[in-house]
Order: structure tokens, then sequence, then C-alpha cells
């Protein structure tokens, strides 16, 4: 499995292979949403700039907006979310994950902080 790569809005992204990229929301994200009650997905096929929100998580302390960590088109969707939505507190990184999307600039993705960097750009919020 290819290495996250993670935004300042705390979505995490996997490079499947040299155009597909998989998204979804950090651990730490989750655990500041709470209870996740509702995630609205965009539409497959929906083209989406770099930090436009692509999607809207509910818990039960608040709705949230997620932006969009690269620019591209969203291949597929994870359907799972919307009879179980709290599988984004389960397994964020893994069967929480929210879409695959066609990568349209590959260094976007290396704009993106690895592991290391995230955490001590957590480490500083607190």
């Amino acid at each position: 499995m290819s290495e996250l790569k993670y935004s300042e809005d705390h979505e995490w992204l996997r490079v499947d292979d040299d155009t597909t990229v998989t998204i979804g929301i950090t651990d730490f994200a989750q655990k500041q949403l709470g209870d996740v009650v509702y995630v609205e997905l965009p539409e497959i096929g929906q083209e989406v700039t770099k930090d436009e929100d692509i999607a809207v998580v509910e818990s039960v302390k608040a709705a949230s907006d997620i932006k969009a960590p690269i620019s591209g088109t969203v291949l597929k969707i994870n359907s799972l979310l919307s009879d179980e939505p709290e599988k984004v507190n389960t397994d964020p990184t893994g069967e929480g994950w929210f879409m695959k999307m066609k990568l349209d600039d590959a260094e976007e993705v290396d704009q993106l902080m690895d592991e290391a960097g995230y955490t001590a750009f957590i480490g500083e919020l607190s």
C-alpha cells in the first residue's frame, strides 16, 4: 500500500497508481468531529479543483465541509458510507474512505505533507 499524504485541512490521500488517488479524512479529523452520523459525497464524474468543498460530514457535534486535497475528477464514491457513516470513525484510512479521483496534476500530491510532517503539524495545534 502506498504511503498516505496529508493536507492542512485534515484530509488524507493515497496514490493508487499514476493517475488515481483515494481520499478520506484523517483520524485526527474524525476525533475532532465526534460520532459521524451522515456523509454527503460528490457526484461521480464531478470535476473538482484543489481546496474546493467536495463533501460534507455531519457528526453529533457539527457539520464540516471536506476540501479536495488535489484537483481531479471523481471516479468512485464509497457508497458504504450512506448506510454506515460510522466507518469514518472506526476505520478512517480504510473502509471509511470517501472517494477515488483521477489526478489532474501529480505535482499537487508532492505539495502535501508526509506522515511525519502531518504529525508535527497537528502537534502544533494543541
